[in-house]
């Protein structure tokens, strides 16, 4: 099988271990792949939450220079609301909530900014309607059927 279409985005870090617990933490997300760079010696981790065939790739370097800050962010779904305020109620405690929650309407719904442990932000969401966006035009690019 080939991949096809968009399958990772790469984020530098630190410290490997401790953003692949963040990210396991408040994304659902484990380690499908570790290894070592035999030319660089950088660690290197691919973590998937296995809704999809796309990774997170963390990067592991001595600094992170450019942070993905807002407005840039990665953004998960979560089932509910309360899995949303659960998650910010453990940010809160462990001092990396960074904005929220707070409750956007549609179609960006309910969400919360929580920051990893190198500054990169995470949006938890519940109620945005990409799912849905995409679903809509899937079906306005398929053809239509021959009565044929």
């Amino acid at each position: 099988m080939t991949d096809i279409g968009f399958t990772h985005v790469a984020l530098p870090v630190t410290n490997l271990d401790a953003s692949i617990a963040f990210y396991g933490k408040y994304a659902n997300m484990e380690a499908v792949h570790r290894r070592t760079d035999p030319k660089t010696g950088e660690n290197v981790a691919w973590l998937t939450d296995h809704t999809r065939p796309f990774v997170i790739v963390l990067l592991q370097e001595p600094n992170v220079e450019h942070k993905l800050l807002p407005p840039a962010h990665l953004g998960v779904a979560c089932e509910s609301r309360e899995v949303v305020d659960r998650l910010c109620d453990q940010a809160r405690e462990e001092g990396c909530l960074n904005n929220g929650p707070a409750d956007a309407g549609p179609p960006i719904g309910y969400w919360a900014f929580v920051t990893d442990p190198d500054g990169h932000i995470l949006e938890l969401t519940y109620g945005q309607e990409v799912a849905l966006r995409v679903q809509e035009t899937a079906k306005e690019k398929q053809p239509a059927e021959s009565s044929v």
